[in-house]
């Protein structure tokens, strides 16, 4: 394994270096990712399915075409940030696909959460074409993607890893090589699921404690000077009032959203099932965060569970 953590340490090179770069999905995480590219210098030409996402990337002075095809047809460094498995196959491999006009020797690194096994079926797909694909998904959330501190954890053929990390670096703070293509994808899935459960641990103690009389500020500093303290209590508290700057704070609007969790929850489960592994605490994690996007809950933080619990009380 690889571990660099850096600050893109290529912007000096020469701009004989700085070539174009594709970039495919505008949301929430992309734009910023897509931002620091063209801050480091790089031209970036890129595209998403709402125009609207693609003229703020084009009024910070991105090139916009008008489908992955055309992004591939212009760049051969391309990065993939899009929502889920079906929207990789089909950005990749639809009728306007990148591997429709993929150049011989194109880098394509896709961003997305999916399922490992479909990252090696990109692998296959883009080999046919000449191409190289290496997953990398990414932990941080949309703070880290703005202010360029994203961690990159990268599946693929170690040789083209240099390359890549080109390009990572000018939007994350660390950069891990985990190992082959979809290792990335798997790194991913395990911390997603270790941080839903330590999200509903953290939610769960808050609550008991606030039934307990203890106020919440209180009950968190405590927490986060003991053995029970975790991201989530530390970093990203879920109890409205306790912390400033996070979704709890603010309506649990923002952050990463729940509909995200279950579906990371979801693949998680699935590569649990295929590999035989025992997950209780995973798949219970999976149903609280289905039950939220069945109850109104799908487009707040996953954070919410906190209110969640509550409301389930009757509070």
């Amino acid at each position: 394994m690889f571990l660099v953590s850096s600050s893109c340490p290529f912007s000096s090179r020469s701009m004989a270096s700085k070539t174009p770069v594709g970039f495919v999905g505008l949301g929430n995480m992309g734009t910023p990712m897509a931002k620091n590219l063209l801050k480091n210098g790089y031209p970036v030409i890129a595209t998403d399915v709402f125009p609207e996402s693609r003229k703020e990337l084009q009024d910070t002075g991105a090139q916009v075409v008008d489908s992955p095809a055309d992004v591939a047809e212009k760049a051969d460094r391309i990065i993939t940030m899009l929502p889920s498995s079906p929207n990789v196959i089909e950005v990749y491999t639809g009728p306007n696909g990148i591997l429709k006009k993929v150049k011989k020797g194109t880098l394509l690194i896709d961003s997305s959460t999916i399922d490992p096994a479909v990252s090696k079926e990109m692998a296959v797909a883009a080999e046919k074409m000449g191409a190289v694909f290496m997953d990398a998904p990414v932990s941080g959330g949309v703070g880290a993607a703005s202010m360029g501190k994203l961690t990159f954890m990268v599946g693929g053929v170690e040789q083209e890893y240099n390359a890549a990390q080109e390009l990572l670096t000018c939007m994350g703070a660390n950069v891990v090589y985990c190992g082959q293509v979809g290792t990335g994808q798997a790194a991913k899935i395990c911390n997603n699921m270790l941080l839903a459960i330590g999200m509903i641990g953290t939610a769960e103690t808050m609550n008991l404690g606030i039934r307990l009389g203890l106020d919440p500020k209180l009950l968190a500093k405590i927490l986060n000077m003991s053995s029970g303290r975790c991201w989530s209590s530390d970093t990203y508290n879920p109890v409205p009032g306790v912390m400033e700057g996070v979704p709890s704070a603010n309506s649990y609007q923002g952050g990463f959203g729940t509909t995200l969790m279950a579906k990371d929850l979801g693949l998680a489960q699935n590569t649990a099932t295929n590999t035989k592994t025992t997950i209780p605490l995973g798949s219970l994690a999976h149903q609280i965060y289905r039950v939220m996007c069945a109850r109104g809950y799908a487009n707040k933080d996953f954070s919410s569970v906190f209110q969640f619990l509550r409301e389930e009380e009757g509070q």
